[in-house]
């Protein structure tokens, strides 16, 4: 519970810490020459795998054409179809994951040029030891974000925020503004969500399902997984676009489903994901529908169980770190679900199948 609760102040923490290394991070980026075209890879397995899948198109978005997000697991077991050969990259690796270590070591051999950049939680890992070696970034994250909990939680949001602060280094006295907005936002996810959210927990449901468009997919899929890390596989979820889920998930959708609707403040897209809350509305009897967005949202018609909106919209358009605080609702419910199960948040896996760091990887030579 404290993991979750800190994180409004470790972002601002993590800020001041790119700051501080200011200095170090634009030297590595204008010695090795990475600019526009560069190719990245934001690598990373399980949770950390999708912080790349929600940041990938804004990388791309801010002109990093060349962007995309590999998880580590791929790259293992398929280095040939994932990484190039002919050409320099920027591996972008998080977590501490024996796949995570490999994956750096893989790059190296396959590529014809690396450069890593290194963002973790552990200063004593296996990860952070890469460290030392020149064409190594390594940028250690305040020591609150190694969670102690199974289900990270403080490491993801801070992860993706500093990953995003990298790459906007050349206007790093302006992102300052865009946390700040940021920070609000999750301290008012925080504050008004919290009691509807425990109610909803207490409600009887073993499917959940959640959704988002562009950059909140891949909030979303990390949402899918804490619920269902945090209560032991007890209520399995599933992830989709808006658009997407019409597309046969739709059929998962029972009379014991909650639904989390991550929903754009761009009204173009949010034209869309109205169109899908309408129509479940009309076809669907569900357990509880929760909808996040900053400006709020009124359907009529459409009857929310929970809506989280924002004290101050306004600073969080354009505002490249404005899907992060999304994550926080899906930490909530996940906590407070397992509490209703009678688990331990802490240590919710009773069966022993996970572990906070994955266990049993056993790395191949290829």
């Amino acid at each position: 519970y404290c993991e979750i609760m800190q994180q409004p102040d470790v972002w601002l923490k993590a800020y001041d810490l790119v700051c501080r290394n200011e200095a170090a991070i634009q030297t590595f980026i204008s010695n090795n020459h990475i600019g526009k075209d560069t190719e990245i890879i934001l690598a990373g397995a399980g949770t950390s795998a999708f912080i790349g899948n929600a940041l990938a198109g804004i990388f791309v978005e801010k002109g990093y054409s060349q962007c995309r997000a590999v998880a580590t697991t791929d790259i293992i077991t398929y280095p040939e179809s994932c990484l190039p050969t002919g050409k320099p990259v920027v591996l972008i690796s998080s977590g501490n994951s024996p796949e995570s270590l490999a994956s750096v070591h893989i790059a190296d051999k396959y590529c014809k040029k690396v450069f890593h950049i290194i963002i973790t939680c552990n200063e004593t890992g296996d990860l952070a030891r890469e460290g030392s070696r020149d064409n190594v970034l390594l940028v250690l994250l305040p020591p609150e974000t190694n969670d102690k909990g199974l289900a990270m939680t403080s490491s993801f949001t801070t992860m993706a925020l500093v990953s995003i602060l990298i790459f906007n280094i050349e206007q790093l006295p302006a992102q300052r503004s865009k946390i700040e907005a940021i920070v609000t936002f999750a301290r008012d996810i925080l504050k008004s969500g919290e009691k509807s959210l425990f109610e909803i927990a207490a409600r009887k449901f073993g499917r959940a399902v959640f959704l988002g468009s562009g950059a909140l997919k891949g909030i979303a899929e990390e949402c899918h997984l804490k619920l269902q890390e945090l209560t032991d596989g007890l209520v399995v979820c599933k992830f989709d676009s808006f658009l997407g889920f019409r597309h046969g998930p739709k059929a998962v959708i029972n009379e014991d489903t909650v639904l989390v609707y991550l929903c754009s403040d761009d009204e173009k897209v949010f034209h869309y994901e109205r169109d899908l809350i309408r129509q479940i509305n009309e076809n669907n009897k569900v357990v509880a529908q929760i909808a996040v967005s900053p400006s709020g949202i009124v359907i009529p018609g459409v009857n929310l169980d929970c809506v989280v909106a924002a004290t101050n919209p306004g600073e969080l358009q354009k505002n490249e770190y404005a899907c992060i605080p999304y994550v926080l609702v899906g930490q909530l419910l996940g906590y407070f679900k397992s509490e209703n199960l009678g688990l331990n948040p802490d240590e919710p896996s009773v069966s022993g199948n996970i572990s906070r760091v994955v266990e049993g990887v056993k790395i191949y030579d290829l």
